[in-house]
């Protein structure tokens, strides 16, 4: 059995200074990795990314992570990055890694995501070059994340996680306002999970959300938006040991 910790929309700033410390500590007795699915910082900049660096430094578990659109906000987000990275964490944008578990091989794709809405009611790449820039900047995200997944097949994985900021299924947007629906995610994230093949899917951003959903394929999607799992992290299980 693997088990992955998830939290998204930690949003820390210097007055968060320790506040997950204390369980993020607690990780090894119930968890193999932690994941954390964007908005990390407030505003984006490199002190807020020293402040979540702390929380997390030297935790015993290993650490992947995305970025979200609060941490592109100050338009540093290589900056976000290097932060995190330099105190261990695994960043990925289009990428993917593996971790071994005692239960398995884990393999983990990642994007940020962006919007752009859900069948029958999403954008198109058609009009003014702004609109059809915005749509392109959803379909290059989910194709590196399709690319990623696929990468992962001659991994030996026993299990794979999609992490992304942005929505894969608007299941997950149950309790946000049906306006915004198409600022909170894309059903392009999704066929990317579902035609390259994953065991789960996480995701933050949606602050009002609910946590469970599912791709029309059938993967498991789970919002770990912090105001919505209301707890330092959830943990979710996968595979047979």
């Amino acid at each position: 059995m693997i088990r992955v910790a998830a939290v998204g929309d930690i949003h820390m700033g210097p007055d968060s200074q320790g506040l997950l410390r204390p369980a993020f500590e607690t990780l090894p007795d119930c968890a193999d990795l932690l994941l954390l699915a964007g908005d990390l910082t407030r505003h984006g900049t490199p002190e807020e990314a020293r402040v979540v660096a702390r929380e997390v430094r030297g935790l015993p578990v290993p650490v992947v992570a995305v970025l979200g659109n609060h941490d592109h906000h100050d338009e540093q987000p290589e900056r976000v990055a290097a932060v995190l990275r330099e105190a261990g964490v695994t960043v990925l944008e289009g990428e993917n890694t593996v971790v071994d578990c005692a239960g398995g091989r884990v393999g983990i794709a990642g994007v940020k995501g962006f919007g752009g809405g859900f069948v029958g009611r999403s954008a198109g790449e058609f009009g003014e070059p702004v609109m059809k820039e915005f749509v392109r900047t959803t379909r290059r995200s989910a194709d590196s994340l399709h690319a990623a997944l696929k990468e992962l097949d001659g991994e030996d994985c026993a299990a794979r996680v999609a992490l992304t900021h942005f929505s894969p299924v608007a299941d997950t947007l149950a309790g946000e306002p049906p306006e915004i629906h198409p600022f909170l995610g894309s059903y392009l994230l999704a066929e990317a999970i579902d035609t390259a093949g994953a065991d789960l899917a996480v995701h933050g951003h949606a602050h009002l959300g609910a946590e469970h959903g599912m791709t029309a394929g059938g993967v498991r999607v789970r919002n770990v938006a912090q105001p919505v799992i209301r707890r330092a992290f959830n943990v979710y299980r996968l595979g047979a040991a």
